[in-house]
């Protein structure tokens, strides 16, 4: 028989100091990083009266805990960092509207030793959390080069965090296989980008990426190869629909990522005009969704000095 969980007298010292924290920053939640499984009673009455999230990479490691009232994300970050775990379980936590993308959080977990809760930050999602880790996107398994994607990905949240000339805007990447995506799209009309150079369609150019903003105002898609060329802008696209299915709300331009990632082996990202989200579709499915927050996010470690009365 396995060992009941534990809950040792230093993470018990963790809550204490946890909660005084939470008061003088105005935090709307604990966050704690979890490594193993805990006596969630004892944790529960450790925590009395606040919000309490429970992240953890296994399951198993999670087990009971939304029975005895706690809110719960299970990540899949593997041995990332504990920045990369962190970013993760808040980007989880906001996309389950479990937190505001405004709120302060204290955030509980192994900084130094493996299994023991021994650091703590205080963390403001003052800016957005919509920056992918690379692990983040290996882990759909595409034949779209990481920089290719990321610099998409990037790209897609800045339009939905920032809109234009203080208007939302919403737009569609198609991202790989250009090939075949195109004998699914047709011009809307007049395409912006017809007619340059291939060295002057290179998303990784900056000028490339603020002209893209300009004309992501404009209806329809933007169509980019493997190698980052913007082959076609303005473009509608057409492919079947069978089969997929998305979630309420959803409107005709992520039913056309859906489809089309469905139909070719390429990837999809869509920016919704309503709320600025961002969504990763391979093969017909959601695969990720980012939160497109204001500003950019502000780390700080926090001294706890008993003396001072837990003043930073």
């Amino acid at each position: 028989m396995s060992a009941p969980p534990k809950f040792s007298d230093q993470l018990a010292t963790f809550c204490d100091v946890g909660r005084q924290i939470a008061k003088t920053a105005e935090a709307d939640s604990l966050l704690f990083l979890l490594e193993a499984p805990l006596d969630w009673v004892r944790l529960r009455q450790a925590t009395e009266g606040l919000n309490v999230l429970l992240a953890a990479d296994r399951a198993a490691d999670l087990v009971g805990a939304a029975d005895a009232g706690f809110s719960v994300i299970q990540l899949v970050t593997g041995d990332s960092p504990v920045y990369e775990q962190l970013t993760r379980a808040l980007l989880e936590s906001v996309a389950d509207d479990l937190l505001n993308p405004a709120a302060c959080v204290v955030a509980m977990y192994s900084g130094f030793e493996a299994g023991v809760i021994d650091s703590l930050s205080v963390i403001r999602l003052d800016e957005h959390l919509g920056r992918l880790t690379a692990q983040d996107l290996r882990q759909l398994e595409t034949r779209v080069p990481l920089d290719t994607l990321k610099t998409a990905v990037d790209l897609a949240v800045a339009i939905g965090r920032e809109g234009r000339e203080g208007k939302p805007v919403g737009t569609l990447f198609v991202v790989g296989d250009h090939r075949m995506v195109l004998k699914h799209c047709h011009p809307l009309g007049f395409d912006p980008v017809k007619g340059y150079g291939t060295h002057e369609r290179q998303l990784n150019d900056s000028k490339v990426r603020e002209a893209i903003k300009e004309i992501a105002q404009l209806d329809g898609a933007f169509v980019v190869a493997s190698d980052g060329t913007v082959v076609a802008a303005c473009q509608h696209v057409s492919a079947p629909a069978a089969d997929i299915t998305l979630s309420k709300g959803l409107g005709a331009r992520h039913w056309a990522a859906a489809s089309i990632s469905r139909a070719t082996q390429a990837i999809a990202i869509s920016v919704s005009e309503s709320n600025g989200t961002v969504r990763l579709f391979q093969n017909g499915e959601v695969m990720l969704r980012i939160e497109p927050f204001r500003r950019a996010m502000k780390w700080r470690d926090f001294e706890y000095d008993p003396s001072a009365g837990g003043q930073d």
